[in-house]
């Protein structure tokens, strides 16, 4: 199989997470518009997650967030956003690097973005573990359902996605020639 010297999996993942970003900064300095709301799911332990004892001892491996009513105190850098939100009364401040973000879907409008863990697969394509990949991780994938669609899988506003649920995730390793 032919390598990937130019590794488009990381520049379309790279792009991806500019979109969230770009949305992120838009909502930093406008607000929420119309029914948009955010489901951010991300690895509790990951480079540059900032999260109290408390949360982290409840969310051991990841966390989702919802950033809808109340939050506040968006700040939104190059590389990461920070976020108070309140947990049982209590309030907390988050620091939320981008490359810890497994998952972002705004049920609103039926849009979500998937990444591969951050510590799957690093720049060079090698895994944690040093052994080197035999094929480039797939790309992240736009999760999309047009509102026409009648997918009773999906997640409801109300419902956070849960693994197994909502909007089939298609890897591009499906369509390539073996």
């Amino acid at each position: 199989m032919a390598i990937d010297h130019i590794r488009y999996d990381v520049l379309a993942r790279d792009a991806l997470r500019g979109v969230l970003r770009h949305v992120l900064t838009d909502v930093a300095q406008h607000g929420l518009p119309g029914e948009h709301h955010f489901f951010i799911t991300f690895q509790s332990k990951g480079d540059g997650v900032k999260l109290s004892p408390r949360l982290l001892a409840q969310y051991p491996e990841e966390m989702t967030v919802v950033l809808q009513h109340q939050f506040w105190d968006l700040v939104v850098t190059e590389d990461r956003f920070e976020v108070g939100l309140s947990f049982g009364g209590i309030p907390e401040r988050l620091v939320v690097p981008f490359a810890s973000i497994k998952s972002f879907f705004d049920p609103s409008v039926k849009f979500g973005l998937q990444f591969e863990a951050a510590d799957e697969v690093d720049e060079t394509g090698e895994a944690d573990d040093g052994t080197e990949l035999v094929t480039a991780a797939p790309a992240p994938v736009a999760l999309s359902t047009s509102s026409a669609t009648t997918d009773s899988s999906a997640p409801s506003d109300d419902d956070a996605p849960r693994s197994g649920e909502g909007a089939e995730v298609v890897r591009l390793d499906r369509f390539r020639k073996k």
